[in-house]
């Protein structure tokens, strides 16, 4: 009797072990997959500053539960240049690479630089660039007795230049590769430059180029409009990125360009 019942308490056990209702049960409620924001954060962010998804499951249910990942980030400062630091609302700091952060220059503009139709007097044909350096103004000469003046940047003292070129190319957002006399000119103030700069709004050559002649000068946009008015450029003719979208629109390659 005695080994009979221990055989009854054994398949009664070995039963609730193998029910299909203590399975489920066991499983019922697992717990939950989270990601952690600070490993997601930074992949949202390079996959186009969209918020990320963070999943969680329910197998009993087959239920799929999203949640969206912080949205909002804090911005900070930072001294590596090309990098900024990405804080998601509510985690640590990390760290991710950004479009180049440069620091504003606040200034204003003279009005007498804003782009203007003024008259103006001149035998040269309609179409032609006239660049009066000492005035620090370009001309585009119109067919009606009157020219569009822009606001220009000029050589500084000694880089300064006069002569008659043309038009020969025409860029959108130019690459910029600095001669070996002007590399070698600014290493020795301790300042060293690039041996090339793909094009984009950190490039000193800026939104437009138009190429002069066969010589290394351009009329061409700038990362620096505060420099526009001032004696600034290593000979080339800056504008504000504005202007010179503008300029690049309205002249066509073969272009006079006379610079005085």
């Amino acid at each position: 009797m005695k080994f009979s019942a221990c055989l009854l308490i054994a398949a009664g056990l070995l039963a609730l072990q193998t029910s299909p209702i203590s399975a489920q049960d066991r499983y019922r409620q697992p717990p939950p997959v989270v990601v952690s924001p600070d490993l997601a954060a930074p992949w949202v962010l390079q996959l186009g500053n969209k918020p990320g998804k963070v999943v969680q499951r329910r197998s009993s249910t087959n239920e799929v539960k999203v949640q969206q990942a912080p949205r909002q980030v804090v911005v900070q400062s930072s001294t590596v240049p090309g990098v900024v630091l990405v804080q998601p609302q509510g985690t640590d700091a990390t760290v991710t690479t950004a479009s180049v952060q440069r620091p504003q220059k606040q200034f204003r503009l003279d009005p007498k630089f804003l782009p203007q139709v003024v008259e103006y007097t001149t035998t040269h044909k309609p179409g032609t660039i006239v660049i009066d350096t000492a005035s620090r103004h370009l001309y585009l000469v119109q067919a009606d007795g009157t020219a569009r003046r822009y606001g220009v940047g000029v050589g500084k003292q000694g880089m300064g230049w006069k002569g008659v070129e043309n038009i020969t190319r025409k860029a959108v957002w130019p690459e910029w590769r600095p001669p070996a006399t002007m590399i070698a000119r600014e290493r020795k103030k301790g300042r060293i430059l690039p041996n090339y700069m793909a094009g984009g709004e950190a490039n000193p050559l800026g939104a437009r180029a138009l190429y002069l002649g066969s010589t290394l000068y351009r009329i061409h946009g700038t990362n620096a409009p505060w420099t526009i008015g001032t004696n600034a450029s290593s000979g080339c003719i800056r504008m504000r990125n504005q202007d010179v979208i503008e300029l690049y629109e309205m002249v066509k390659v073969g272009a006079k360009v006379v610079v005085m």
